[in-house]
């Protein structure tokens, strides 16, 4: 069956490029172009034309690669006409009324890919993940996915692993035959070392899903400090209700930002003070959960008032930013024990030391954040695997090898196995439709 779909995205747009990919991929291409001498690796100039009545449908480019020298592995052809909601969709109308040739599903020419052994599971993840990137830190650590740095670390730790196996099967197979003392140590200092390195890897902070989905900064403070303004300034939009009245943030309202390049969830929370009313109470309540649960919170103190809320103080850690507002009425920061702290003083009205604001909230990400470390885990699946792996390697060393070499035999097969599926170098195919279902439809 031959797939097709557009790449691109739908117009208006001055170009698209619609894609085919199949074993008669060549010959329909040469139906709609009425042309027999269609060349690779270069550029054809074309006219296309609806084979059903001749009528020409648009003229351009087309592109063909033959397998298994393509994206896909398949014979694929590459269209490109312009852009317009009418060409494309008449385009789709007749590649769909051409023999064994259907839509293709999302993500399904990238499935194709690693189908033919053309990327491996996580450079077609990674693929996905630079689709969808927003920020430059998103498509920096896409690009590096892609690259194939953290698939070469993985298939290097398997490797050791099935090494090891190989040593410990042979003891098994020829018990008879004494291994040499000096093999056996290094096949558990091998093994002792994967471990390590599998732990390191785990204890990365969650930083490539944060990038992946967004750093979480809550802004949080007095009532009236000024914390939905600053929401609405940083996020361009009135996406906070601002009012001289105290207590108007009730619940915790959530944004989507790009600080600098950094992927940013930022989120405005109730006003701290003492209440009786029901739901302020549990806006309060919610409040201090989400500046727990935060990457970063920003800590918004009326400059103006001469000391900070008791609640308040006890809500600030060293992943804290002092932010005192309102430098229009006071252009001194109020003198506090919190010296250790970054501090810094705005004005949102006036909109006064943002950029310094973005600044420091960018520096104080890197600092905690961002590591040398290659090996990034991006999505829960690589971490769910890689923990199973390292279980299964615990409970190897755990046992007595001399009384129960078969049963450790089989932790360690099963390592290789948590290995192995995070490449994609075992049967991986009940995770194939929630990995690629993702993916935009042409790609």
């Amino acid at each position: 069956m031959n797939i097709f779909a557009v790449s691109t995205g739908r117009g208006p747009s001055g170009i698209a490029i619609l894609r085919l990919s199949g074993k008669d991929s060549l010959q329909i291409s040469k139906l709609i172009t009425k042309k027999n001498d269609i060349k690779s690796k270069e550029v054809n100039i074309c006219k296309f034309y609806n084979p059903s009545n001749n009528k020409m449908i648009d003229e351009g480019l087309l592109l063909w690669s033959p397998g298994p020298n393509s994206y896909t592995g398949e014979d694929l052809v590459e269209f490109h006409t312009h852009g317009s909601n009418a060409v494309i969709s008449y385009f789709l109308k007749v590649l769909g009324n051409q023999e064994n040739c259907r839509l293709a599903e999302p993500g399904e020419f990238t499935k194709l890919a690693f189908q033919n052994n053309k990327m491996d599971l996580l450079e077609a993840e990674s693929i996905g993940d630079l689709i969808h990137a927003e920020t430059e830190q998103q498509r920096q650590q896409a690009i590096k996915l892609i690259q194939g740095n953290a698939s070469n670390h993985y298939n290097s730790l398997r490797e050791k692993l099935i090494k090891s196996l190989s040593y410990i099967e042979a003891k098994i197979d020829f018990a008879e035959d004494d291994l040499p003392e000096n093999v056996l140590n290094e096949v558990q200092i091998s093994i002792k070392q994967v471990h390590k390195d599998i732990k390191k890897i785990l204890e990365d902070q969650k930083i490539g899903e944060k990038i992946r989905d967004g750093f979480r900064i809550s802004i949080i403070g007095e009532v009236n400090a000024g914390k939905s303004s600053l929401l609405n300034l940083l996020s361009k939009r009135e996406a906070a209700i601002v009012s001289e009245q105290e207590g108007t943030t009730r619940d915790v309202i959530e944004t989507y930002l790009n600080i600098d390049g950094y992927p940013v969830i930022l989120a405005d929370t109730a006003g701290i003070r003492k209440v009786k009313n029901k739901i302020e109470k549990e806006g309060i309540k919610r409040a201090i959960k989400k500046a727990k649960h935060s990457d970063l919170t920003l800590i918004m103190i009326d400059s103006s008032k001469k000391s900070i809320n008791k609640d308040l103080k006890k809500l600030i850690n060293k992943d804290c930013i002092l932010v005192f507002n309102k430098s229009d009425l006071n252009k001194k920061v109020s003198k506090n024990e919190f010296k250790k702290n970054d501090q810094i003083l705005i004005s949102v009205i006036k909109n006064k030391n943002i950029d310094s604001l973005i600044k420091l909230i960018k520096d104080k990400l890197s600092t905690k954040f961002m590591k040398n470390n290659n090996i990034l885990i991006t999505r829960e699946r690589h971490r769910a695997k890689l923990n199973a792996a390292l279980k299964e390697i615990e409970k190897f060393l755990e046992k007595d090898q001399s009384k129960e070499i078969e049963i450790a035999a089989e932790d360690l097969r099963q390592a290789t196995r948590h290995l192995g599926s995070i490449v994609g170098k075992v049967d991986v195919e009940e995770i194939l439709g929630a990995i690629f279902q993702d993916f935009c439809i042409g790609k």
